[in-house]
């Protein structure tokens, strides 16, 4: 059988190689926004097109290893180049499958280490990954029942909820709110002990103080 063509992606241990930096670096890129939304997540877990992850190239000081971008691509040999994340075939992880196939994750994972159900189309930071199609042929090669609702909703971009894993981008920052500046006062020259209550009271507060003479 044909290899399928799947079009290139990246998790976070992949962005990390290309870039020669330690995966948590990738991580904290996708915390602080650099790195942005992932193009794919599945079974949690969050991908990015190439073309997505070459443009962090183009910021600050990080560049792409070229001959490390070589080597990424021939670990892929059916693999393409996809720039518009609409065009994304139907990627599954174990989650997905196990939803598929009517069982759990922990079942697909059985299966995958008996060699029970077709090898991913890809392996990415780790996690295997299948085209829909890839599932469905191989479960109707092997006589498996398949859940109807869950294929249909999958091929029109329906996926259950779910979160990626790992760091979240850090919320921005709220200022405290400020405490409301002092109302104005008045003083005669008879209210010598007040104003210098006052003037004290304030300076304590940390704010300054402009004194206004009038007749």
């Amino acid at each position: 059988m044909a290899q399928a063509r799947v079009p290139f992606l990246l998790g976070h241990a992949e962005v990390a190689f290309l870039y020669r930096v330690e995966r948590q670096t990738s991580q904290k890129w996708r915390s602080e926004g650099t790195l942005g939304e992932p193009d794919l997540i599945a079974s949690g877990n969050p991908y990015w097109l190439l073309g997505t992850v070459l443009e962090l190239s183009a910021e600050g000081d990080r560049l792409v290893d070229q001959e490390r971008l070589a080597a990424y691509k021939a670990k892929i040999p059916s693999g393409y180049v996809l720039h518009d994340q609409d065009q994304l075939p139907v990627i599954l992880g174990n989650q997905e499958v196990g939803r598929v196939l009517g069982r759990d994750a922990q079942a697909v994972s059985r299966w995958r280490n008996r060699q029970r159900i077709a090898e991913p189309d890809l392996v990415l930071s780790g996690s295997p990954l299948w085209l829909l199609e890839t599932v469905i042929d191989d479960a109707r090669l092997r006589q498996r029942d398949l859940v109807a609702s869950e294929v249909s909703a999958l091929r029109v971009g329906q996926r259950s909820p779910q979160k990626p894993r790992g760091r979240r981008p850090a919320p921005a920052a709220t200022r405290p709110s400020r405490e409301p500046l002092p109302a104005a006062q008045t003083f005669t020259a008879t209210d010598e002990t007040a104003a210098a209550e006052f003037l004290a009271s304030v300076l304590a507060k940390g704010y300054s103080v402009v004194i206004k003479p009038q007749r």
